[in-house]
């Protein structure tokens, strides 16, 4: 059983060459079952293989399996088969295309002694209804890469993190600082249509091309293998990309979001659908403070997930689209609530407006801890905050 596995794991292993680590590598407290998610593409899989690959332990003792690559009909009976062998770190990718998974690791927890990391799409929903993962497993959810991260791999340098708080207070000394390392404006205009997804270090020229085959495997593999969707209704997902890409933002109109969708006055389909796409990280639903996160609430906007999507996706890119876009996926550490005034409210704390280099006050005037975040600008002053910077988040 576990002969072929290994053979696989060794050309996995000589074939991944990658040594950059991304923002996530040490940060993750791995115990006795964790569990990496986050969007097809973001870099799960390479995180896995750097992770096995450093680890100390001999080669005989840890074993890599992917749902892509191995058809496996007992995980329970895989890891018992190594532990036989003596396996003690057994890593598991992909692991929301294996049936009925959340009772195997349930198994895995209780009887075996092995370390388990795997990992899962980012609309990987664990039944616990099933098995009780919440007290066995810890999640961990990934982002693809920050505009730092890209300026690190595409430069060959290496950038602060800055927090939320610094970039407020400090973003004028911060932008001089980062000015005398690399051309914020060329970089940053390449980023926005190509830097998000790790693959593009692969080979440039394929970029867009992997990345729409990317979201297409998400919503006709990821999607149904997850949630109860016919195969028929994923062209109703499509639809709604479409749709989204079409506004500027999207500020939904639910009665006639449904008649554009041909599909009645069945609600709560369509909610499902939204709900489907944003756990997937294709779409990002962001609510008002005082609606929460019910799925069949109504959204105040809807969003692409990345700017690369509205590049590689979308017909045209709307650039005041995109700088919201951008703000947007760069917070994902934060609360992001939309205000009365202005675009975004940010841990109930701080608001802010988003434009170009001729953005005025106008809108947020008087209002406390509010600042206007700018493109077009490579160093700010006083609450005006050049967009770039917030790339340094993560």
């Amino acid at each position: 059983m576990l002969s072929p596995i290994r053979d696989l794991q060794q050309i996995l292993l000589k074939k991944n060459r990658i040594k950059y680590k991304r923002y996530f590598f040490d940060k993750i407290d791995f115990g006795k079952m964790t569990g990496i998610i986050g969007a097809r593409g973001v870099g799960k899989t390479t995180f896995l293989l750097q992770y096995l690959n450093e680890s100390k332990l001999p080669l005989s003792k840890k074993l890599y399996v992917s749902a892509d690559s191995v058809k496996i009909d007992s995980l329970f009976e895989l890891a018992l088969a190594f532990q036989k062998e003596n396996g003690e770190l057994l890593i598991i990718d992909e692991i929301h295309k294996y049936p009925n998974f959340e009772l195997e690791l349930k198994k895995i927890y209780d009887f075996l002694d092995l370390t388990v990391i795997f990992s899962g799409s980012s609309a990987l929903k664990i039944d616990n209804a099933k098995a009780d993962l919440s007290r066995r497993a810890v999640i961990y959810e990934v982002e693809g890469m920050s505009f730092r991260e890209f300026v690190e791999l595409e430069e060959g340098i290496e950038l602060p993190v800055f927090s939320l708080e610094e970039i407020v207070e400090n973003h004028i000394d911060i932008a001089y600082e980062l000015g005398n390392k690399f051309n914020q404006t060329l970089l940053f205009r390449e980023y926005l249509k190509h830097g998000y997804y790790p693959f593009y270090f692969d080979k440039k020229s394929h970029y867009l091309i992997k990345l729409n085959e990317t979201i297409n495997a998400v919503l006709e593999i990821d999607i149904p293998s997850i949630f109860a969707i016919e195969y028929q209704n994923i062209n109703n997902l499509k639809k709604l990309i479409r749709l989204v890409c079409e506004s500027h933002p999207y500020i939904p109109n639910i009665k006639e979001l449904l008649a554009k969708m041909e599909m009645g006055e069945d609600y709560r389909s369509l909610y499902r659908y939204l709900d489907y796409l944003h756990k997937a990280k294709i779409l990002k639903l962001i609510r008002s403070s005082s609606r929460g996160d019910n799925i069949f609430s109504k959204p105040e906007k809807i969003y692409l997930n990345n700017t690369n999507l509205h590049y590689g996706y979308c017909d045209e890119a709307q650039i005041g689209t995109i700088r919201e876009v951008f703000f947007m996926s760069m917070h994902f550490e934060h609360t992001l609530t939309i205000p009365k005034k202005g675009d975004f409210w940010i841990d109930h704390k701080y608001l802010f407006e988003i434009g170009g280099k001729n953005k005025s006050f106008k809108q947020i005037k008087d209002i406390p801890n509010s600042f206007v975040v700018a493109d077009d600008i490579e160093v700010g002053s006083g609450n005006k905050i050049p967009l770039w910077l917030f790339g340094f988040l993560y």
